[in-house]
């Protein structure tokens, strides 16, 4: 009898630990398999979201590194589970591309209030170049020449993220094929060349994006401004918001969503949930950014800012991880 007792309440103990356990860790077994982009600064906000996914029990799998549109089409085929960095707005063309509503999803926000633009010292604002159209003037333009051929030279966006088909259709729109010249390549080499004209007293045209470190060097109305364009004209012909503090940007006032499929959704709840009430301050991930340009760089530096944020908004980590686990009951 004492036996019987003794291995039924065994049993109830283990019955019951493997409730809570499952309760606690509700994606213990489960392997999720993310892709991220090329960019650095990225890894930030994408480990915060695979650190919660660690601590509600799943196995987070090597990510898939890759080119933006590709990260896009590996979701949508099903060669990943999620892609934390999409832009609901910039990348909408990448979305349909891939699936579209028939098979993805966008959850979140996870981030908002991203912007995009054009901006210029604060040298040339003041002398009255205010709005990208000035430059059609060719004397105008040739106050941005850096090669010496008379034409503005922009530093601009890499292939493949998006933004090159933005400037390119604005650069027909508001008639500036003659007089801007779009330099493309590795962002973070052009921009470091920017900088080093503007350091050494140099007028400087440069697209850039937010959050990113570059608008902590080259600060918003003391180093430089930001432009407004002649009228909104996107790809397509999209409408959507582009003014932000009254100037027309010319790009979509942005959000950042997780990208994954319909069938990920239905099989993971509580991921599901984490991905839906996620949020992370835009400024924060542009104050990371700066420790990575100042030189906290490496893999174990963003694991390491990844943990100071958690600890710093521990309350509402938590609130994340209590979401997901409800959801999964």
């Amino acid at each position: 009898m004492f036996r019987t007792t003794l291995t039924a309440a065994l049993a109830a103990s283990t019955f019951l630990g493997t409730a809570a356990l499952a309760q606690d860790m509700p994606g213990d077994g489960t392997t999720v398999r993310p892709v991220v982009g090329l960019i650095a600064e990225e890894y930030f906000q994408s480990r915060i979201l695979f650190r919660a996914l660690e601590d509600l029990g799943y196995e987070v799998a090597e990510p898939l590194e890759t080119e933006i549109q590709t990260a896009h089409l590996a979701v949508g085929t099903g060669d990943g589970d999620f892609y934390p960095i999409h832009w609901g707005n910039l990348h909408q063309a990448f979305f349909n591309e891939s699936g579209g509503e028939d098979v993805l999803e966008k959850v979140g926000p996870f981030v908002e209030g991203m912007l995009q633009g054009y901006l210029v010292d604060k040298a040339s604002y003041d002398a009255g170049v205010t709005n990208l159209g000035d430059l059609q003037d060719p004397d105008v333009a040739a106050r941005f020449d850096a090669d010496g051929d008379g034409k503005a030279d922009l530093a601009g966006c890499v292939p493949g993220w998006g933004c090159e088909r933005i400037i390119e259709h604005q650069l027909t729109e508001y008639g500036l094929r003659d007089t801007v010249s779009h330099n493309q390549g590795a962002y973070n080499a052009i921009i470091a060349d920017t900088m080093a004209r503007k350091g050494n007293g140099d007028a400087i045209l440069y697209y850039t994006w937010t959050p990113y470190w570059v608008s902590g060097a080259l600060v918003p109305g003391q180093d430089v401004e930001w432009l407004d364009v002649p009228h909104t004209s996107l790809p397509d012909g999209v409408e959507t918001e582009t003014t932000f503090n009254g100037k027309n940007l010319g790009f979509a006032v942005d959000s950042m969503y997780v990208l994954t499929t319909d069938d990920f959704l239905a099989e993971n709840p509580a991921a599901a949930k984490l991905f839906e009430v996620a949020r992370l301050d835009v400024n924060d991930i542009s104050a990371q950014n700066k420790l990575m340009a100042d030189g906290e760089d490496s893999s174990d530096d963003i694991d390491r800012h990844v943990g100071a944020w958690i600890a710093a908004h521990q309350a509402e980590y938590d609130s994340w991880l209590d979401a997901a686990r409800a959801a999964a009951q």
